[in-house]
């Protein structure tokens, strides 16, 4: 249940980004947007590790600021993915990739909070 759960809280928190950033867009169904969540969650626990790990100099040097770079680069593989399975969503940049990640962690840290599973 908690993984269900899990990939129910990646695909609000998506459609909260798409819905707020005029730089990223959604073109596909419901079932495409749970599929992109479910990519999301394996990216992070595959990919993010790896990505943290080898940018911890940059991480400790900005007080973990660069942990919000390292989320972009996650966010910006999964729209790499999901173009490639053609799932349907897009970004306009790297820039809207960034904000998008920033929307996605909030909104995920919100409802985690809200569902008790964090």
């Amino acid at each position: 249940m908690g993984a269900l759960l899990r990939i129910l809280i990646n695909a609000a928190a998506l459609w909260v980004a798409v819905a707020l950033l005029d730089g990223l867009e959604f073109t596909g169904t419901w079932l495409a947007l749970l599929g992109i969540a479910l990519l999301l969650g394996v990216v992070n626990v595959i990919v993010k590790p790896i990505l943290s790990l080898l940018s911890l100099p940059l991480v400790i040097l900005t007080l973990g600021l660069f942990l919000l770079v390292v989320n972009a680069a996650v966010l910006a593989i999964v729209i790499a993915l999901s173009d490639a399975l053609d799932l349907g969503l897009s970004s306009d940049g790297f820039g809207w990739t960034f904000l998008g990640a920033l929307v996605v962690s909030l909104v995920s840290w919100g409802l985690e909070t809200v569902t008790g599973t964090r």
